[in-house]
């Protein structure tokens, strides 16, 4: 894979434009960066993404199996609502491990064997 080009922000341009790396926030929040995204697009993204993540705090939500097969379940928090309130975790890969032989991540995900489904 080829390395990404560096994520310049406007206070970190001048910079860019001379190759050095960009100052980057302590956390960056990203809401379904994936929509209306092509889907070669999106995996492009996820490296984006990892790249970004090796620096930095990167938390994305989202609900593209596309974008979520781009990453390992260590990679990925579940967010469900138990009782009014969200309840992260992480994705135990002792009890998917057998599940993803068979499937991907964002499969397993689509049959709500992952969690993450919206309330009834």
């Amino acid at each position: 894979m080829t390395e990404s080009p560096p994520i310049c922000t406007s206070d970190s341009r001048a910079r860019c434009n001379r190759g050095d790396s960009p100052i980057l926030p302590s956390t960056i929040l990203l809401d379904e960066p994936e929509l209306g995204l092509h889907p070669y697009a999106i995996s492009l993204l996820a490296g984006l993404l990892q790249s970004a993540a090796a620096r930095t705090q990167v938390i994305v939500a989202t609900q593209s199996v596309t974008l979520i097969n781009q990453f390992t379940p260590e990679d990925i928090i579940v967010v469900d609502r138990e009782d009014k309130q969200s309840v992260f975790r992480h994705l135990d890969k002792k009890v998917i491990e057998n599940w993803m032989e068979e499937s991907s991540i964002g499969e397993l995900w689509e049959k709500n064997i992952l969690g993450g489904r919206p309330e009834e």
